[in-house]
């Protein structure tokens, strides 16, 4: 199943909600440090979609484990299609914004599942 063809919208939680984000969701298994819920803005939050502590500490948000990361991270969310289910349905309704707290926009897990849900999307 996939998000017909769309691929979703990163963006940092602490920056500014925007109506072009369309429906958010924040992908980090831990609120984000010092941001109300009513500051966020967040639809949805899909804490289980998060890479499990283990890898998450293993990661450490060192761009030298990102791509040893990704695959980890891509193995524990094969495992998870009802959660995936849930971001695939919303892709096929409209934009999506998979929102992260990591200071790093480029190697964080919202980033490691967008690359995983584009390639789903691929025939």
């Amino acid at each position: 199943m996939s998000g017909a063809g769309r691929v979703p919208n990163l963006k940092r939680v602490y920056e500014n909600p925007a109506r072009a984000d369309g429906f958010r969701i924040l992908v980090d298994r831990l609120w984000p440090r010092g941001l109300s819920k009513d500051k966020a803005k967040v639809d949805l939050w899909l804490k289980d979609i998060a890479p499990s502590d283990d890898l998450r500490k293993w990661f450490g948000h060192d761009p030298g484990k990102w791509l040893e990361f990704k695959k980890r991270y891509h193995r524990e969310l094969a495992t998870k299609a009802d959660l995936m289910a849930v971001i695939e349905g919303r892709m096929r309704e409209g934009e999506v914004t998979l929102l992260f707290g990591a200071a790093d926009a480029e190697h964080n897990n919202a980033a490691a599942l967008r690359d995983y849900l584009t390639k789903r999307a691929s025939p």
